[in-house]
């Protein structure tokens, strides 16, 4: 198995990307650490974990907080004795975002407060268990608009994507000589219910879905299966990358030199 041994604290893990990760962390031998403000879907996919044989536990934390932040991290620890792999996932994406004239200041300031600033205080408490435990690998959940504007608008979500890019590039070399890699994963347009809820007409799905090359849009277990390649050894000469795992939809609109 290509986790035997380490243990994986996961956000946004109650649903989606994050669920999907857990329950593929833990069946390659993970001990996984569920993260989510959504109790019932958080508990239940630590659930799930144990009643396909893993080890799980689930902590409520809101990521833009620094105290409950500095306590996820803590339980890892304590409940399995190390820290081996941050999958800073947590995210929203408000129905409310729109182009810069439009977007409410609450709206862009949420947005980034989770996004962005959740993924910095991932990294400001992950990192030193990290180093505790000899080094490891975090992920950061970007996103294809990061790389290119979104045909939708929806401007919190697009800059809070692009901060989570640089920071990431940033880490990765801060990091490299402590055995600490730091990925970016960039997924395509998906179908979970955090993108529908926002794509919510058809009208709205048909204009994101017809600049995917594929012609469909990605599911959350292809994603897991890239986050799984930048945790595990398989990896191990990769850091500071921007992982796309997005149907084609940036390859496409790349413009030649």
């Amino acid at each position: 198995m290509r986790l035997e041994g380490k243990t994986a604290l996961i956000t946004g893990a109650a649903a989606g990307i994050g669920r999907e990760t857990a329950l593929l962390f833990a069946a390659e031998g993970a001990a996984v650490v569920v993260v989510d403000v959504n109790d019932v879907g958080g508990e239940e996919t630590a659930e799930m974990v144990k009643s396909d044989g893993g080890r799980a536990v689930y902590v409520h934390a809101d990521v833009s907080s620094a105290d409950e932040s500095e306590n996820m991290i803590r339980v890892a620890e304590e409940s399995f004795g190390r820290l081996d792999i941050l999958f800073n996932n947590a995210g929203i994406m408000d129905s409310a975002d729109g182009d810069a004239v439009d977007t409410a200041d609450d709206v862009w300031e949420r947005t980034l407060a989770i996004n962005l600033k959740g993924v910095f205080l991932g990294c400001k408490y992950g990192i030193p268990a990290l180093r505790r435990a000899g080094g490891g690998s975090i992920i950061n959940t970007a996103s294809f608009v990061a790389l290119m504007g979104a045909a939708t608008p929806q401007i919190a979500y697009t800059a809070s994507k692009g901060g989570v890019l640089a920071m990431t590039r940033e880490l990765a070399i801060v990091h490299a000589r402590e055995n600490i890699r730091v990925n970016a994963l960039c997924p395509g347009p998906l179908r979970t219910e955090l993108l529908m809820n926002f794509l919510d007409t058809d009208e709205k799905k048909n204009r994101r879905l017809v600049h995917v090359p594929m012609g469909r849009f990605g599911e959350a277990k292809e994603m897991a299966k890239a986050a799984l390649y930048l945790a595990s050894d398989d990896s191990s000469y990769v850091t500071g990358s921007e992982f796309v795992v997005d149907g084609g939809i940036t390859a496409a609109y790349v413009t030649p030199e």
